[in-house]
């Protein structure tokens, strides 16, 4: 049976809640449609986190983003939107989405949005010498 878009985000337990860490992850294949003349919209996402107790599975967030292909949304709208249901299905201590649309009428457009867990401060970054 082959695989169907969902509008589920699946988790598994983080297995170093001890520790903060970064998870980095590249979806250059999501499209979804302009709402005004149904046409496709391509972007680039561009995923980052640090987890608290759970992580978003991989294939099922392959899923749930083909879900966005027949729908219409607005570049701002849908970013915001990923970004809610990501967090909200695996409560992040910190999160980033990117989203960076491929040129429509001579315009690119970059939507960046981020949500913190009240709790979290960032480490100091390291600095080596």
């Amino acid at each position: 049976m082959p695989s169907q878009p969902s509008t589920q985000v699946q988790t598994f337990v983080n297995p170093a809640q001890d520790r903060d860490y970064t998870i980095r992850m590249r979806i250059p294949e999501f499209t979804c449609l302009c709402p005004l003349t149904g046409q496709p919209d391509f972007a680039t996402l561009d995923l980052e986190y640090v987890p608290d107790k759970l992580c978003i599975e991989l294939k099922g967030l392959k899923l749930y983003l083909w879900s966005f292909r027949d729908r219409g949304a607005f570049h701002e709208a849908v970013t915001n939107e990923i970004l809610n249901r990501l967090a909200d299905a695996s409560s992040p201590r910190f999160m980033r989405l990117t989203a960076s649309f491929n040129v429509r009428g001579g315009i690119y457009t970059s939507v960046i949005v981020e949500r913190r867990a009240a709790h979290w401060q960032p480490a100091e970054p390291v600095r080596l010498p």
